[in-house]
């Protein structure tokens, strides 16, 4: 049987075969707009397909699209939700369609990878924060605009301010290095208050990991992190495989 993962965030989808032992394939982005991605998948899908497993957290129009490009040569579809427990793993929200799924998921693949409690970060458009303690207790979570988002929003107000560029100094003397180094450090410091709460909240500091397209800027500045660029499909495959025996 052949079955893939998908991953449709709001800046980009990823995708990745899922192996028969359950692991993730080589994963590769693909763009993100609707009136391409149905001619990039089909460079990149085999003709037929058994099963797609799909997250998405994108607009609804995007999801259909890429709907449509799968229904054409995959067999069956599915659609990852979030639950309240699965497995291990049990969320901390009282209404599950509150939490993202690929928040969801990733709290299912850093828990399968570790076994442990772990901060996770999520570096998109976005910047997400979920703890999970040792026995796969969801504690909750942070949601703040990631850099990426923040340089946007204030190149849109203020034109005048590059939406990209700079390099990260802790006293800039250029715009533009100003920028990235306020715009990152706000996001390093939300996650470093984070830990300091989770240290607090656990009696000991989690691992922490960071996934997401804006995540290796981050980790040069967090060396004691775990970068995982494919938590998502991680989790997303430890979702597939549970619906396939339910």
């Amino acid at each position: 049987m052949t079955a893939w993962l998908f991953d449709l965030g709001n800046t980009r989808l990823k995708c990745a075969p899922l192996r028969a032992d359950g692991s993730v394939g080589d994963a590769v982005a693909l763009p993100h707009r609707e009136d391409d991605v149905a001619a990039a998948l089909a460079q990149l899908l085999p003709g037929r397909i058994d099963v797609a497993y799909l997250a998405s957290v994108a607009n609804p129009a995007l999801r259909v699209a890429v709907l449509d490009a799968l229904t054409a040569r995959c067999q069956r579809i599915s659609l990852a939700r979030t639950q309240v427990r699965l497995g291990a793993v049990r969320i901390a929200y009282a209404d599950p369609r509150k939490l993202g799924v690929d928040r969801f998921l990733a709290l299912l693949a850093a828990h399968a990878r570790i076994g442990d409690a772990a901060l996770i970060c999520g570096v998109g458009t976005a910047l997400t924060i979920d703890l999970i303690d040792a026995d796969g207790r969801h504690l909750g979570g942070r949601i703040a605009p990631s850099p990426t988002l923040m340089r946007e929003a204030l190149h849109e107000r203020a034109p005048q301010l590059p939406e990209s560029g700079g390099d990260y100094i802790d006293f800039a003397s250029d715009t533009e290095d100003a920028l990235a180094s306020g715009c990152d450090g706000a996001a390093l410091a939300l996650i470093e208050r984070s830990l300091d709460a989770a240290r607090q909240r656990l009696g000991r500091t989690p691992q922490l990991i960071l996934h997401g397209g804006g995540a290796e800027a981050l980790a040069a500045h967090l060396p004691n992190a775990t970068q995982v660029a494919t938590l998502v499909l991680e989790g997303l495959a430890q979702w597939a495989i549970a619906e396939s025996v339910a």
